[in-house]
């Protein structure tokens, strides 16, 4: 059996991981003496830097300014005059001094303020230098030596389906993505395909409906065929998302920002994340997106200048972040959220001759937050490695790209050992990513890590009033409760969140017996409604 199938049926007869209300319920039953952070309410901001952000004309390494100036002597940030570098922090250690490209005012403000990290020569494995394939490696958690945590699911998605798998059956995406026209493989789930809404092209205050083209209804009689099955999927595809349409804009028209943004496009987007939130949105990865970093050619606008299509991006990349985490903090919301960006790979160390730089390898992340400890993770890459003999190329990779998100999931969202391993692993070195962890990215007080992360034992799952067996079951299921009861009212969604059933059964002999064979198998989940307004979900798979 295959590590990812024995851990779907795994998670079916125990709690593969506990959700962030039931963190908060189990530890404060056996850690009396330790107060643990509300993490009910915390999000992840991503920034996907489309086409491959040349990273050394956005971090120099000061230590090696010479060597940088000789690989590059047309398009180097300089090092004096009106548009030099800024220095980042004169405290660091020789091999951590840097110089941000001058564009970056807004990055500075925020290192000032210990809200900035800077990760050092971030890649993978076996680096893969094509736009798509290393996009797809990002987002479904691969290095190039093996596919192994799979192809057709994103790390996202498995991440948020087994972490939050309680709130699938909510009203609200539990990722929102802006800044592509295409729905991220990121989010795609092992079996819950619908766990984000593309906003791209939506005004968030109302959206359209696709049934609109179908007459503005769903049809009454759908038949029992291939065309049929197409047609149910469309129709319920567009129920669900007209269910999350409703809650965004709810949630946007609610919302607010508080400080003036840039007029660009990520700043639009960053703007529009920062008033879902305002306005209590319950979605927990947000995703939005900057193109243009693939800089073949003119990177600057003319030999020794900085001026150009790449600080134009970093512009409006660093006002935009600025204005976002200052908007945050100014609607005291800036603690539950940590923003991040990544790129499919960086450029080459030496300039190509058009004023800009080919497909190289690593290049830097930056985790910026309220939350993160300012700071630079790892030295400066060793330019001495780029050479004639390998097409002037950095190779060493200091920090795989999934140890800083698997740093923020554990550390910062409170994933348990089993969820990180289920969202990726590393077999390239046959190794979890829990013992792949970089110290210091957060401040200690919203560090999790030491005490508040949920573990696998027994001992922490929360008590359940019914029992739902068996399970896996094949055509009927049966609801037991451990109290007194006569009726059990549930509800009954698939995968996706679509709801299906919604009923009252009477208990026979202190159960009540459920027929689903009419349903296709795969996972599903039930409501059952307690008292005062309570809900108890219940996973369950049908083979």
């Amino acid at each position: 059996m295959k590590r990812r199938n024995f851990i779907k049926l795994s998670a079916s007869a125990s709690v593969i991981g506990l959700t962030p209300f039931q963190l908060q319920a189990a530890l404060k039953s056996f850690m009396p003496y330790f107060e643990c952070p509300d993490i009910s309410n915390r999000k992840l901001v991503l920034i996907n830097l489309a086409g491959a952000n040349d990273g050394l004309n956005t971090v120099i390494p000061l230590n090696q300014y010479d060597i940088y100036s000789n690989l590059r002597p047309t398009i180097k940030v300089p090092i004096s005059g009106t548009n030099k570098y800024i220095t980042l922090d004169s405290t660091l250690p020789d091999n951590q001094q840097v110089g941000l490209n001058p564009a970056l005012t807004g990055f500075k403000s925020l290192y000032d303020k210990s809200w900035l990290r800077v990760i050092q020569s971030v890649g993978y494995p076996s680096q893969n230098k094509s736009h798509f394939k290393s996009t797809d490696l990002y987002l479904t958690g691969n290095d190039g030596n093996s596919l192994l945590n799979g192809s057709d699911t994103g790390w996202m998605g498995r991440f948020m389906e087994l972490f939050y798998s309680d709130l699938i059956v909510e009203t609200y995406p539990l990722a929102v993505e802006i800044g592509s026209n295409k729905t991220s493989l990121g989010f795609h789930a092992e079996e819950a395909h619908g766990l984000s809404l593309n906003l791209t092209g939506q005004d968030p205050a109302g959206f359209y409906t696709v049934l609109s083209g179908l007459g503005g209804v769903p049809p009454l009689n759908i038949p029992d065929s291939d065309y049929g099955d197409q047609l149910k999927f469309i129709t319920n595809t567009d129920a669900l998302s007209n269910t999350y349409a409703e809650s965004i804009s709810n949630a946007f028209n609610k919302g607010r920002n508080d400080i003036t943004y840039p007029d660009s496009d990520l700043s639009n987007q960053l703007k529009t994340v920062a008033r879902l939130i305002s306005g209590d949105l319950g979605s927990k990865i947000y995703m939005v997106r900057i193109s243009g970093f693939d800089t073949h050619d003119a990177q600057v606008q003319g030999v020794g200048e900085v001026l150009g299509r790449h600080h134009e991006l970093l512009t409006e990349l660093s006002e935009s972040m600025e204005a976002f985490i200052n908007d945050l903090n100014s609607q005291n919301l800036a603690d539950d959220v940590v923003g991040l960006t990544f790129s499919e790979f960086g450029r080459k160390a030496a300039e190509n001759g058009n004023l800009g730089t080919d497909h190289g390898e690593i290049a830097p992340m930056f985790i910026f937050g309220k939350p993160v400890a300012g700071g630079v993770s790892g030295t400066n890459p060793d330019l001495t490695e780029a050479t004639s003999n390998n097409n002037y190329q950095l190779k060493t990779v200091q920090y795989d790209y999934r140890q800083t998100f698997a740093t923020l999931l554990q550390n910062y969202l409170g994933a348990n050992d089993t969820v990180i391993d289920a969202t990726f692993f590393n077999h390239t070195l046959n190794d979890s990513f829990v013992n792949l962890k970089i110290e210091d990215i957060l401040k200690s007080e919203y560090d999790i890590s030491k005490g508040c992360v949920a573990s696998t034992n027994d001992s922490t799952k929360e008590n359940k009033q019914w029992l739902i067996y068996p399970n896996p079951f094949r055509d009927t299921v049966n609801l037991s409760s451990i109290n007194n009861t006569e009726t059990v009212s549930f509800r009954v969604y698939n995968a996706s969140g679509i709801l299906l059933l919604e009923t009252t059964a009477n208990l026979i002999d202190g159960a009540a017996s459920i027929n689903l064979s009419k349903y296709s198998s795969g996972v599903y989940f039930f409501q059952i409604l307690l008292e005062n307004n309570k809900t108890e979900i219940h996973k369950v798979i049908k083979i």
